[in-house]
């Protein structure tokens, strides 16, 4: 039986505890701070899924059963405090993209940086300079389609640039056919697009029997339809785009492959750091192998004799150098970074030129 001295007693206790807890708040989200301080400067999201599974597992298991279910609850509660404190802390930071609105580059910086101002810019070299200048905090740009394959404007540009990629994000994508108000599907005469774009679409297209003309963005091209009001002229965009520019959408999912998809890299001036406890690191790498027999097949199995599951391997033109080529290497590893230091010192002996465009803690899907 608890009395009024016992009930005092543990009110205070309470009081003394809440002005610790206080303190700690307070300390961890200075902590909280310099968190969001780096995010913004790596261009990292606020949201880490991961990280809060971790953080839940790990903690959990220090509280006595009977409290288990309420301090999961008090731990999410913190996490979802320390973000919205996060997104207050990294709010004005500038995001590039190529494009205009309604364009799939700037949905996905949005999605990726909800929180962020979003800015547009007419190509991928010019997003990508934005960030090099200093303009922009990061850049989001298309590598690679499920159906077209790699965005080789992009690769030349990591290739010869100075960003690292700190992020990895695959989106699906839904091509749409869009037109005027008025239009109907027969009307279509022409249809417009970004050519990679065209290229996923190929098979609606050639069955419409229409003429096509490439532009430098899929909203561009959604913008032009709205502009001319010609109910002859279709372009393929998104959704997003119709809505924006007043269009109707004709017909959608139209790609050939109905699981469309496309990767996005996060670029930023500084690599960011892999955490001392990653069970796995994903590592970008860009380089030229030495002009004898033999070269490259040296280099593939040195990332493969420490370990490291390569997911994927890619050629690419050297523009500044005819017939000659670099090599675009993703690959999976353990996170030990001393075996990752002797991976790449070995890996430096068998190429001319060896760059870490980037090293992450996995690749993130949305």
């Amino acid at each position: 039986m608890i009395n009024d001295n016992s009930f005092n007693d543990a009110r205070e206790k309470i009081n003394s505890i809440d002005s610790k807890m206080a303190e700690l708040f307070e300390e961890r989200m200075r902590a909280v701070s310099d968190i969001a301080a780096y995010k913004k400067e790596k261009g990292i999201p606020v949201v880490d899924k991961n990280r809060e599974d971790n953080l839940l597992k790990t903690n959990v298991d220090l509280i006595d059963e009977e409290y288990k279910d309420y301090y999961v609850e008090f731990l999410q509660n913190t996490m979802d405090v320390s973000k919205q404190y996060q997104r207050k802390c990294i709010k004005g930071a500038r995001i590039a993209y190529a494009g205009i609105d309604g364009a799939f580059a700037q949905i996905a910086a949005s999605r990726i940086f909800p929180e962020a101002e979003i800015v547009s810019y007419r190509n991928f070299a010019e997003a990508y300079r934005a960030v090099e200048k200093g303009e922009c905090d990061n850049a989001v740009l298309p590598i690679e389609n499920s159906y077209v394959g790699e965005v080789g404007t992009v690769m030349d540009i990591m290739f010869g640039g100075g960003l690292y990629v700190n992020g990895l994000y695959t989106f699906q994508v839904e091509q749409c056919l869009l037109g005027t108000k008025d239009a109907k599907l027969e009307d279509v005469k022409k249809v417009i697009s970004h050519p990679q774009a065209l290229t996923q679409c190929e098979t609606f297209i050639d069955k419409l029997n229409v003429e096509i003309e490439e532009v430098g963005n899929t909203a561009v091209a959604a913008r032009q339809i709205a502009k001319e009001g010609d109910k002859t002229l279709a372009a393929i965009a998104s959704r997003e785009a119709a809505e924006i520019y007043g269009l109707k959408v004709l017909d959608a999912g139209i790609s050939q492959d109905r699981d469309n998809s496309t990767r996005f890299a996060v670029f930023a001036r500084n690599m960011a750091a892999v955490s001392e406890e990653a069970k796995n690191n994903h590592i970008i790498l860009m380089f030229t192998v030495k002009d004898e027999a033999g070269a490259l097949a040296k280099a593939i199995n040195v990332i493969g004799a420490y370990g490291y599951n390569m997911s994927a391997v890619r050629s690419r033109p050297n523009k500044k150098l005819s017939w000659s080529y670099y090599f675009y290497v993703e690959a999976d590893g353990d996170g030990n970074r001393a075996n990752q230091e002797r991976m790449l010192h070995a890996l430096g002996a068998t190429c001319d030129k060896l760059k870490i465009i980037g090293d992450m803690e996995g690749v993130r899907n949305q």
